[in-house]
């Protein structure tokens, strides 16, 4: 019986060296979670001894349990790279199909060749699906997807809106509207320009011109027209045009109208303008804004964007809050909603998971949501290796969560969870585990002298 007991403390000591050696091993393992060796004492008594004097059986290992608690985060110059402080684990599958999931708290991630994150073992990180304002629209794991990210070029978003706004010297010569010609400078007040995209990303200048035109002010209100150019052709104002209020017997009062249009240059057809109206104070009294079309004018109807661009685009003109008072011509905001092609220029993760793809355009993609999930029990999830854990009876369900929410920890980009061992406690854990083993292996040597002894007795 002796010779059990001291064995059954070997193993255990034995058991408690391996556990704390696997420790040590894997102080440098990103997301490594330690072992603690936990021991139960074997007791065997039935109704017909005395409890009294029995002497126990030795030492069983019970369990060796995972301490889970947060390692200490590396920073790194890897956007890819995830920790998660807090609680949580990300998830992983090992095929692009499967719903074999395994959970670890490893944030070391990069691309593969079809640019799906995975991590070291090539299993593939997965992400909820997220709207284009980048809201996740489940989070259910059966709707998690592995996470890719495009290498595409960002597809070009034609201009449909371009706000402008801006201060008209209410000082400036007066001009005829009708001999307006974009070449002569003295035909016009003032210009500013934007840059627009057609709809196949190519840029394009839209020039705006600014004539106060001859006799156009009356008693409480004064006018403007404005005409547009894209890359040098006129174009037409759709909406927004018309004509303007004129005092021709200079009395004060509204006794005639001018149009706001011009002979085009080509010669073929009129130019047809809007018109800006403000009142006494120098406030903008029109409300509608200006459409214009992108057909070039006096050219059959050719495009004046170029040949493969959609030739029926339309911009509005929105003039936002302009003002006429008495000061130089200046423009305080010029907006356009376009974009060009773009280039994959950056991939930024936020703190609750948002993936988001950045373009050499300006323009920033939302890709997925990393998924996280909790258990009930963590000590009770079953490990698979590569410092991965799979869900188990003991463990409960999988419960399924975004980062920065509830119960769930924030993920910190550029960072890496490294391992929770504490090399100098497991240190002394080996000696105590060492002087263990040396103590049990002195009882089995005492036992086995015991026993030679009484063989011997004659």
């Amino acid at each position: 019986m002796s010779f059990n007991i001291a064995l059954s403390g070997i193993a255990a000591a034995q058991k408690d060296l391996n556990t704390t050696a696997n420790n040590i091993a894997n102080v440098n393992t990103v997301g490594f979670k330690e072992s603690r060796a936990e021991f139960a004492d074997v007791y065997a008594n039935s109704i017909f001894a005395n409890s009294k004097t029995t002497v126990g059986g030795g030492v069983t290992t019970t369990q060796v349990a995972q301490q889970f608690h947060q390692g200490s985060l590396q920073f790194t110059s890897n956007s890819l790279d995830m920790a998660i402080s807090g609680s949580g684990f990300f998830v992983t599958s090992s095929d692009l199909d499967t719903q074999d999931l395994s959970y670890t708290r490893a944030g070391a991630f990069k691309v593969d060749s079809d640019n799906y994150m995975v991590d070291s073992a090539g299993n593939f990180l997965q992400g909820f699906p997220v709207d284009d304002d980048g809201n996740s629209t489940s989070v259910s794991l059966t709707t998690t997807d592995p996470i890719q990210i495009p290498d595409t070029a960002g597809s070009p978003v034609q201009t449909e809106s371009v706000g402008l706004q801006m201060n008209l010297n209410v000082g400036e010569d007066a001009l005829d509207p009708a001999s307006f010609d974009p070449d002569d400078s003295d035909t016009f007040n003032n210009s500013t320009s934007v840059t627009i995209y057609d709809s196949l990303g190519e840029s394009h200048i839209m020039t705006t011109y600014f004539i106060k035109p001859t006799a156009g002010s009356y008693t409480g209100e004064s006018n403007w027209v404005a005409f547009y150019a894209v890359d040098g052709e006129p174009v037409d104002v759709a909406t927004g045009a018309g004509s303007y209020d004129t005092d021709t017997d200079g009395d004060g009062t509204v006794d005639g109208s001018g149009t706001a249009s011009a002979t085009n240059p080509s010669g073929v057809g009129t130019w047809s303008g809007a018109v800006l109206k403000f009142n006494s104070t120098g406030t903008y009294t029109g409300s509608d804004p200006a459409t214009i079309t992108t057909e070039a004018l006096g050219t059959g109807g050719a495009e004046a964007l170029g040949p493969g661009a959609d030739g029926t685009q339309t911009l509005t003109i929105s003039f936002n809050n302009p003002t006429q008072y008495a000061s130089p011509f200046e423009v305080t905001e010029l907006t356009q909603d376009g974009i060009t092609v773009g280039r994959l220029t950056n991939v930024g993760i936020g703190s609750d998971g948002l993936i988001t793809a950045s373009y050499s355009n300006g323009s920033t993609v939302p890709l997925a949501r990393v998924a996280l999930v909790r258990f009930a029990n963590e000590q009770g999830l079953t490990q698979v290796g590569n410092t991965s854990w799979q869900a188990s009876l003991a463990s409960g369900d999988a419960l399924a969560g975004e980062a920065n929410s509830g119960t769930f920890g924030s993920i910190n980009s550029s960072a890496l969870e490294q391992s929770n061992v504490d090399l100098t406690t497991e240190l002394v854990d080996l000696i105590s585990a060492q002087r263990n083993f040396q103590a049990n292996s002195r009882t089995l040597e005492v036992n086995n002298t015991l026993n030679q002894t009484i063989l011997q007795i004659r």
